[in-house]
């Protein structure tokens, strides 16, 4: 049969818009965790109770912090993307050793706190940008007159569970022959109450959530120093499941997006450079170069040095 002009250019127009539509569904086909939270119109998000000011909890147990508000706002991009304006968002508090399991078996969809980006990790876990960089270091009692790292050869020192704090700081008394005695703790709050009470004679951990613990857990912060030297460079970012690329771009866009919009700096002045709950305490925490850097060009993948 001949077609007539006016009939092929119809013809044609409707096979092309059966191919355009039939690319953009295929471009639209969820997998993965997005699927997962489209089927559901929920998602489960991971915090901890005492990474302040990273990821706590207040007085009615509600999830607060740093790495919560950057969480929020990726919400926020997940409802637009997924056109579900009513996504239900369940906070679950985890620990640092299972986080990463609660991730893989589906408990928890994302993980928002102070978890360090590291090879090991890789392996099971994926990360998105860096929205922190912290290093490792101790609290001690003012009146030990401790003032290096050196000074605690041979001393019992707290460290959490399944944090990077224990490979690290175990690697870094062996190769400098500093015979630290470590003591595990389930949770960051525990390890501060040792050297509180005097069990230990320090507490190391990621800068920052030495200088939260001090703030506000101490009846006397004064009478707590943080040491300036540090050991490890401790990227913090989301976690979330591995071999899911579509989540992974999500996540990756959403954040570089936080970044370059400004929300990223304002989030910092608000939990470091300003009171924060649940005592008002200004931890007063500088922009360190590196995460200065990271604010004007965010790096996606870091690479683990």
């Amino acid at each position: 049969m001949r077609l007539s002009f006016t009939q092929s250019v119809a013809t044609t127009s409707i096979v092309a818009l059966a191919m355009g539509l039939a690319c953009t569904s295929s471009a639209e086909e969820l997998t993965g965790t997005l699927k997962k939270i489209k089927e559901t119109n929920s998602i489960t998000i991971g915090h901890r109770a005492s990474s302040m000011p990273i990821s706590y909890m207040d007085d009615q147990h509600h999830p607060l912090g740093y790495a919560v508000d950057v969480c929020k706002l990726v919400v926020k991009d997940l409802k637009k993307k997924l056109n579900l304006p009513n996504l239900q968002v369940n906070w679950q508090m985890t620990t640092a050793a299972n986080r990463i399991p609660l991730l893989r078996n589906g408990a928890t969809d994302l993980q928002c706190g102070s978890g360090t980006i590291t090879e090991s990790r890789r392996k099971v876990v994926s990360f998105g940008p860096p929205y922190y960089i912290a290093g490792i270091t101790a609290i001690v009692k003012k009146s030990s007159g401790i003032k290096t790292l050196s000074d605690l050869r041979g001393k019992s020192i707290a460290v959490t569970g399944g944090t990077t704090a224990v490979p690290v700081v175990t690697a870094y008394t062996d190769k400098n022959k500093l015979g630290y005695q470590l003591v595990k703790t389930k949770e960051n709050g525990q390890s501060f109450l040792l050297v509180q009470s005097d069990r230990v004679a320090a507490y190391m951990n990621n800068d920052i959530i030495l200088y939260g613990a001090r703030a506000t857990t101490a009846a006397h912060p004064e009478d707590y120093d943080i040491l300036s030297e540090t050991i490890d460079v401790e990227p913090f970012a989301m976690i979330f499941r591995k071999d899911d690329p579509q989540f992974k771009k999500f996540i990756d866009d959403s954040v570089v997006g936080v970044f370059k919009s400004g929300e990223m700096k304002k989030l910092y002045d608000k939990w470091f450079l300003a009171p924060i709950p649940p005592n008002k305490v200004n931890l007063n925490v500088p922009l360190g170069k590196q995460l200065a850097q990271q604010f004007k060009d965010p790096v996606v993948d870091w690479v683990v040095k």
